[in-house]
């Protein structure tokens, strides 16, 4: 019984930490969204922040959370984060393209140059990676009252390639990365409740592993995950 005890407090206490974690690098991203408005916390007057927010209640981020990341970076109590993405070949070949948001650069690519190194991967110079990742934009909304031809035919307009309906009540959209804002906008004008977006790196390429060098390249992905200043990972591990 004790073990059993230990074990579920142990798989809380993980989830805790997977979820502070989230919290963090989302307070992150609204500090920066914030720069990038001029330094305004209204979410009305601010399109970036707009998306951030949906995204942190999307991963359950309490509003007052929110409201509080919100109100350090206003009054600038908070760092001076800037985005900055890095590149590399995790073990066994595999691209990867890490996006982080710090404070720190020095202190950041000094920490993934350790990760990498650990898992036998090694970073490469910015722009190595381009030709293997194409940037879309993905939109999550509620399909609920949609007529799915009606507004295929709308957005293609405003730079949609493609619509699927993930079977869970969400509706989901991919544009290229430099149609993102003009399909926000759209999508905000028809009163469309945009549940997620996000700039991702789609690969243009696969690479194959077997178990045990998944295993391997896992462990790169672990150490990234628990990076304070990591925000996203992509790779083209298939």
């Amino acid at each position: 019984m004790g073990r059993v005890f230990e074990k579920r407090k142990h798989k809380m206490f993980a989830r805790y930490a997977k979820m502070s974690q989230a919290f963090t690098k989302i307070g992150k991203e609204i500090a920066i969204a914030i720069k990038a408005g001029g330094g305004s916390g209204d979410p009305d007057s601010n399109s970036r922040l707009r998306v951030i927010i949906a995204n942190a209640k999307s991963v359950n981020m309490p509003k007052a959370n929110i409201d509080a990341a919100i109100a350090r970076a206003t009054s600038k109590m908070d760092k001076d984060f800037e985005e900055i993405a890095y590149e590399g070949k995790g073990p066994h070949g595999v691209a990867v393209v890490i996006e982080t948001a710090t404070d720190n650069p020095t202190r950041t690519i000094a920490n993934l140059r350790t990760h990498m190194n650990k898992t036998g991967g090694t970073m490469l110079t910015s722009g190595s990676l381009d030709f293997m990742f194409d940037r879309k934009g993905i939109f999550s909304i509620n399909i609920a009252g949609i007529n799915l031809e009606d507004f295929e035919l709308e957005m293609i307009d405003f730079g949609m390639e493609e619509m699927e309906d993930d079977g869970e009540g969400h509706l989901i959209i991919t544009v290229p990365f430099t149609e993102f804002g003009s399909m926000q906008k759209a999508l905000e004008d028809r009163k469309f409740e945009i549940v997620n977006a996000q700039l991702q790196r789609v690969p243009t390429t696969g690479v194959e592993l077997t178990e045990e060098e998944q295993e391997d390249f896992g462990k790169l992905l672990d150490r990234l995950d628990e990076d304070d200043d990591v925000v996203n990972v992509w790779h083209n591990l298939k």
